[in-house]
Order: structure tokens, then sequence, then C-alpha cells
């Protein structure tokens, strides 16, 4: 059974940052790709960031892109994501996730299992 553990949410002021830990375990985490995304109050989920298996490529979406930065050490079955310059507009409660199979996309639907999420508030 996959597992997936957020921490590193919490209260900043615009501008400030903060970095999200996600912790895998129940299969060989090398072996799939691993994703950010987010849902704010009266949102729907929405897209952030996704690394490849073996961390060489990743993606962002466009409100994100300069500012955040996913990485993953598969040593230690963990992905981070390190966000800097944020916004009121950030504000979310903030999901780790990962694709059922090694083939995978940018949708939320793409992915197949969730972590309990981690909330993430910017102050004006």
């Amino acid at each position: 059974q996959v597992q997936l553990v957020e921490s590193g949410g919490g209260l900043v002021q615009a501008g400030g940052s903060l970095r999200l830990s996600c912790t895998a375990s129940g299969r060989t985490f090398s072996s799939y790709a691993m994703g950010w995304l987010r849902q704010a109050p009266g949102k729907e989920r929405e897209f952030v960031a996704a690394i490849s298996r073996s961390g060489g490529s990743t993606y962002y979406a466009d409100s994100v892109n300069g500012r955040f930065t996913i990485s993953r050490d598969n040593a230690k079955n963990t992905v981070y994501l390190q966000m800097n310059s944020l916004k009121p507009e950030d504000t979310a409660v903030y999901y780790c996730a990962t694709p059922r199979t090694v083939v995978f996309g940018t949708s939320p639907d793409d992915f197949g299992y969730w972590g309990q999420g981690t909330q993430v508030t910017v102050s004006s």
C-alpha cells in the first residue's frame, strides 16, 4: 500500500519561503514520478509541479514557475517543494501525489495516490 506523508506547511508572510517534504513508502520510490498539487478554498485541485523518476525532468504550473522548485532524493524516498517569493494567492492545502503507473501527466486525474495534505497560508 502506497503511503505519502507531507510536512513543512505553515504560516508565512508574503515574500517569504517554505519547504515542503513528502516521504513515500509502499513501493519502489525511484520507479515513479512525483508531484505536488494544491487546493485553495472554493477552488478545484490544481497541478503545481512534478518531477520524473530520476529527477532529470521537472514540470511547473505557469503560476509558480520561477518561484517554486521541486526536487527528490531517491535514497530517502522523499520529494521536496521549495517555495520562494510566496504570494497570498499561494494559500492552499498542498498535496503530494504520485501516479499509479510509470506513465504520468500533469492533470490531477493522472495521480492515483495522495497524501493527507499540508496547509500553507501566506499573509499579506
